[in-house]
């Protein structure tokens, strides 16, 4: 399994941009589908972006699309999420995490490993 290690979160205004990196360790990156997912405090995990294993494919929340942008860098075993026109419920700490198949939607328990998490926090 890989090593994920996310950074980019922070406060921000609404109406603002973020983005999210999440670094993965190891030589079969690109074997690996990626997902971004978010906890905000009393919620359950929710899913946010998708992303194939060449990133050809990418699948979106119904809350975040055409606000959010989930690409990768095979080259740098990286996975980025972009966030534009940020509101205040985008506020959680986002999750990166790795999956062995490629589905639309990622099921949390299919996840290989986790990252730590990056608190992403919107001010209205």
């Amino acid at each position: 399994q890989v090593q994920l290690v996310e950074s980019g979160g922070g406060l921000v205004q609404a109406g603002g941009s973020l983005r999210l990196s999440c670094a993965a360790s190891g030589r079969t990156f690109s074997s690996y589908a990626m997902g971004w997912f978010r906890q905000a405090p009393g919620k359950e995990r929710e899913f946010v972006a998708s992303i194939s294993y060449s990133g050809a494919s990418t699948y979106y929340g119904d809350s975040v699309k055409g606000r959010f942008t989930i690409s990768r860098d095979n080259a740098k075993n990286s996975v980025y999420l972009q966030m534009n026109s940020l509101k205040p419920e985008d506020t959680a700490v986002y999750y990166c995490g790795s999956f062995k198949f490629f589905r639309a939607t990622q099921n949390i328990a299919d996840a290989g490993s986790w990252g730590q998490g990056t608190q992403v926090t919107v001010s209205s």
